[in-house]
Formats: structure tokens, sequence, C-alpha cells
């Protein structure tokens, strides 16, 4: 058997049971594919599949289908993704550029890869680590209180408010503020943000004892939001769709529901697309959790600019429509690191 013909009765078998459901036979594949063989050779062509554990028989069938395995020759062996039409495209970044802030993006993401996919749709929050400092902003909000906002490349925006001993509202108090303001953003605007933080902490050393400590207590501020615990954050969509394809899962969709809860599971998932900028498959058992051994897992990495700062993606059952979701995954990708760079 040519392993053209073997990827041609492969490729058929995987399309036909991700539309059906159902598995497939060599009398559909003669009906619905022009293989140019006859209906012999294809049932010779299935039997070897089958042996090199590329397709199965389930035991109430006669038909055959796609195996693990036979999942992941058939992505491999994608030669090209059709694009979305110009008309999606459109529509998809109509929706994401009505976003009023990072949340908002985040929300409208999510809600359109579970659309778009009908499956199970998986964003996290834009690592606070792999960020960059675009702006700080010091605001007095009484005599000894301090609203230290810190604006992230990413359109993330952590505020801290600080008690200091500083007279925040004297008469000087706004000349000084600015003159903190402008020495903050010179040491921090740009930076990752723990050289961001590194520096903000040197800073205190060039500046007037009086000023030095109130700088010190801003940097306080940006260690505290370093840690926060709020990064690692994911958001789902579509866990509903799961009901939908019940069946495609051998004995029930408790372990996939108990293993989407993990958010911890998720965001090792999605921490190989923070170094990916194109789309990564994990098929059935390449996902290390047992609970979704059933399922496959969609993701890119998105961000602004090169650096990516966060994961995407989708989670669905084995029986998927992979060039529709890789697409799919890709082009929001593209589409929210775009909008977090502007």
């Amino acid at each position: 058997m040519s392993d053209d013909r073997r990827m041609s009765v492969l490729r058929a078998i995987v399309q036909d049971y991700v539309e059906t459901s159902e598995p497939v036979g060599s009398k559909a594949l003669l009906e619905r594919h022009h293989l140019g063989v006859s209906a012999a050779t294809i049932r010779n062509d299935m039997a070897a599949l089958e042996e090199d554990g590329l397709i199965a028989a389930p035991h109430t069938s006669a038909g055959r289908v796609p195996t693990d395995a036979g999942y992941r020759l058939f992505v491999d062996r994608l030669s090209a993704i059709k694009p979305m039409s110009p008309p999606e495209r459109r529509a998809i970044a109509r929706f994401l550029d009505e976003a009023v802030d990072l949340d908002d993006i985040v929300d409208r993401t999510v809600r359109l890869l579970a659309s778009l996919t009908r499956q199970v749709a998986v964003v996290q929050y834009p690592s606070l680590t792999r960020s960059t400092v675009r702006h700080v902003e010091l605001v007095p909000v009484a005599a000894g209180r301090l609203l230290v906002v810190l604006i992230l490349n990413t359109g993330r925006v952590e505020q801290r408010v600080i008690e200091t001993q500083a007279d925040l509202v004297g008469a000087d108090a706004d000349a000084r503020l600015a003159r903190l303001r402008t020495e903050v953003n010179a040491a921090t605007a740009g930076q990752p943000l723990r050289a961001a933080a590194t520096r903000l902490a040197e800073l205190p050393g060039v500046l007037s004892p009086r000023d030095a400590e109130l700088v010190s207590e801003v940097a306080g501020a940006l260690d505290d939001a370093l840690v926060e615990e709020r990064e690692e954050r994911v958001v789902l969509a579509g866990t509903a769709n799961l009901a939908r394809l019940g069946a495609d899962f051998p004995a029930s969709i408790e372990p996939v529901l108990e293993a989407l809860e993990e958010h911890v599971i998720l965001l090792k998932l999605l921490g190989v697309a923070h170094e990916q900028g194109d789309v990564a498959v994990r098929i059935g058992h390449e996902n290390p959790f047992a609970g979704l051994h059933s399922t496959s897992m969609v993701t890119s990495g998105y961000g602004a600019g090169q650096e990516r700062v966060a994961g995407l993606g989708i989670v669905g059952p084995t029986r998927m429509d992979y060039p529709t979701a890789m697409v799919a995954v890709r082009t929001v990708a593209t589409y929210v690191s775009r909008l977090l760079a502007e």
C-alpha cells in the first residue's frame, strides 16, 4: 500500500467519522470519496491501517474509527489549513474591537472561541511576569494614602492603595508627585515587570530621603502586583457543549468536567502555548492528565508584539474537526495579539 493512498483512506475515514459520528466502512468510503480503487483494495488498505494502530473497529460495528494515533497522523499531515473567509475575519475583528478593557477582551475571546468551534473554550489572563510596564500613575486619595496604578502592555491594570507618612495634599504635593511620577516612569516604562521592580527598588538611592521613602513604598506595591495570585487565572465558556457531545466520551463526561474545574491543570496545558506563536494540538492520551484522555486540546499563545504572555484554546472530544478548530484558534489568537499591541 502506497503512503499517499494510505493517507487518502485515513483522511477519508477521519472526515466521515467527524461528520457522522458513525464508524466508517469500505462501502461508505467508495460512495462518498473518489479514491480510484476497488472495494477489495480499500478493505486491504483499512486492514493495514488497523494493523498500524491508526484505526480500530468498535465491537458493535464492522466499520472503523480513527485512533489517537490516526488523528495525530492526520493532523501532522495537514498540508494547509483553509483560512477563514474575509467576512468571517471582519466579524471577529468587529466583535473584539468593541471590547472596552482587558476583562472584556478575555470575556469576548472565550465566548467567541466557544461559538466558532462549538467546543469548550479556555483563555488565560495575560501573565504578569511576562508583561512589560506601559505606565505607572500616582494618584493621591488622602493626606496619607496614595493610589498606585500599574498599566501593562497587555492592557492589564493593577491598582494598589498604600498608606504613607508623606503629606500628599500639602502646598508642594502636586509638584512633588509630578516629579516622582516622572522618575518612576523613566525607570520602569518598557521594562518587564521583574526588571521594573528591581529598577524601582534601586531608585531611592538617587533621591532625597523624603522622596526615597515614598518611592520605596511604591516599589513595595509593585512587588505585591508581581506575586498577585490572580495572574494564574483562566476563563472558560461553552462547557455545555460537552453535553451535546456526550456520546463521544466512552464512560461519561464527569472526568472531563472534573479536569476542567482544576484550573492548575489547564494552566499547565496552556503553558506550552506561551512559547508558541502557532497552534499546538494534544490528542487523547497525549494529554498528561487522565481526566482528559478522551479529549483533544488545540491551543496557541497570544501577546503584545513578539512576546507570548498567555495561552488560549479549546477542549473537546478527539472526534473533532481539527482543521476548523486550528484555524479558529490561530485566527482569534492573532486578533487578540493585535488588539493588545495597540
